[in-house]
């Protein structure tokens, strides 16, 4: 299920027969052997042997993310991000990106609501160079006014071109911010502008030695590895180091949403957009595979219901997408749909009920619902050819659900969906009051005259 965070979900191509994708699948040959262990200072680490090219995927994902912030201190979990690629105590911030990029390892963070993500993919003798650079930036972060100084800079002109010079970027902002009232998620992860500004090095150092411990995260290994050999290496660059306890953080639960909510927005823009959200369940809940596919019968490809309404038949949108996105805690359902230059938006959320509606009164075709279950059980399948994808399954899974076999539980789940359980849970989710709905209003750009 789609998770929020800056990946993007999956357009895969469409299986237009009514067999089952899963009839054709030997699940047993899915469920790969994992290793799990837990060191005695509270490392979660995750391996899975894969010999078929002579590479590794090292993940390290802590168990925070924006959603662990305080008002007026967002943004922290997202600089943090950005503070781990300055150096620690054994290697600087320019011997880190050397030592990679000389030793052909490739590497990447993220942020997220829930967790922090950071990983390198690198060849199978490099796994010791790999282990001994994360485990020192793991507790002895370089933290100074200068790293702090430049690292908030980049942040700020991340925040520009995702957010306040992008269209889609501000609308997500104000659609969340919007749907939300209580909860964390109702601000970006990536921080408000005035937060981030207002961030000192004081209050970086009380994150960092809170948040970033072997107890509050996990490691996953996938790859061409011995097992024995990677565990000794585990023991000695992780072993040692410090066990902090992780408080406890009670988040706010979100209320039900009792009525609609509409807003607007102005921007320049070449089009008009309409983005809307239904709060709908969490990471894992059965309703949320239902919700999955949904949504690909609503928007996953020219053959989807909104796409031939709203883009073919009607010709009002230049676009349309679907999105069942469950994080950590309940998350939701979200449309946003590209107008053609002219086309008002209030019709456009009227037509998206109408097709909500209908999956309310009349239970979805069995050839329809088997397409969008073997669509996305594809994905699911092609998701895990990779190794770094492999790794990064588990891993989510571990953190976000609590137990990485939850995986493979995934296409069983998807296959158990019947018509009835699309027609429920559009009753359940899809009601007017959950609605939260933004129109953006296209301006043109200013234009200055010339002086004579």
């Amino acid at each position: 299920m789609k998770l929020r965070s800056y990946l993007l979900f999956f357009s895969s191509a469409a299986i237009l027969s009514s067999t089952s994708f899963a009839s054709t699948l030997d699940v047993s040959k899915l469920r790969f052997p994992v290793t799990k262990t837990v060191l005695s200072n509270g490392l979660t680490v995750l391996m899975h042997v894969d010999h078929s090219v002579p590479t590794i995927s090292y993940q390290t994902w802590f168990r925070v993310g924006s959603k662990y912030e305080d008002p007026g201190f967002t943004g922290i979990a997202h600089l943090f991000e950005h503070m781990m690629f300055k150096g620690a105590k054994r290697y600087s911030g320019k011997e880190f990106d050397q030592l990679l990029q000389a030793n052909g390892i490739t590497n990447n963070a993220f942020t997220t609501y829930d967790y922090t993500g950071y990983y390198e993919d690198l060849p199978s003798s490099k796994l010791a160079m790999v282990m001994d650079i994360e485990s020192d930036r793991m507790v002895n972060l370089a933290l100074t006014p200068e790293n702090l100084k430049s690292e908030r800079e980049v942040v700020k002109e991340e925040r520009r071109w995702r957010v306040d010079n992008s269209v889609t970027g501000s609308m997500n902002e104000v659609l969340w911010s919007t749907a939300y009232k209580v909860h964390p998620y109702k601000w970006p992860v990536i921080g408000w502008m005035a937060d981030i500004d207002a961030l000192t090095l004081e209050r970086c150092k009380a994150f960092y030695h809170t948040y970033y411990s072997p107890a509050n995260a996990v490691v996953t290994i996938v790859g061409d590895f011995d097992p024995t050999m990677a565990m000794e290496l585990i023991n000695k660059y992780y072993g040692d180091l410090p066990k902090v306890i992780v408080p406890k953080r009670e988040l706010p639960s979100e209320p039900m949403q009792t009525a609609s909510k509409e807003t607007s927005m102005s921007k320049v823009a070449q089009t008009g957009y309409v983005a809307m959200a239904y709060h709908t369940v969490r990471q894992g809940e059965s309703d949320g595979y239902v919700l999955d596919l949904i949504a690909n019968i609503l928007a996953e490809g020219d053959s989807s219901r909104l796409y031939k309404r709203l883009v073919y038949r009607d010709q009002k949108a230049l676009g349309v997408d679907a999105s069942s996105i469950t994080p950590q805690d309940p998350g939701v359902f979200e449309f946003s749909v590209e107008l053609k230059p002219g086309v008002p938006a209030k019709p456009i959320i009227g037509q998206i009920q109408l097709e909500l509606a209908k999956l309310s009164d009349e239970k979805v075709n069995p050839l329809e619902l088997e397409k969008a279950k073997n669509q996305t059980m594809k994905h699911w399948v092609d998701s895990l050819k990779r190794i770094h994808d492999k790794a990064y399954s588990l891993i989510l899974n571990e953190i976000v659900t609590g137990n990485y076999t939850n995986l493979f539980d995934d296409l069983e789940k998807y296959e158990k969906v019947t018509p009835e359980d699309v027609q429920r849970v559009a009753r359940k989710y899809f009601t007017k009051n959950n609605m939260t709905a933004l129109t953006l209003i296209p301006e043109a750009p200013k234009t200055t005259e010339r002086e004579n």
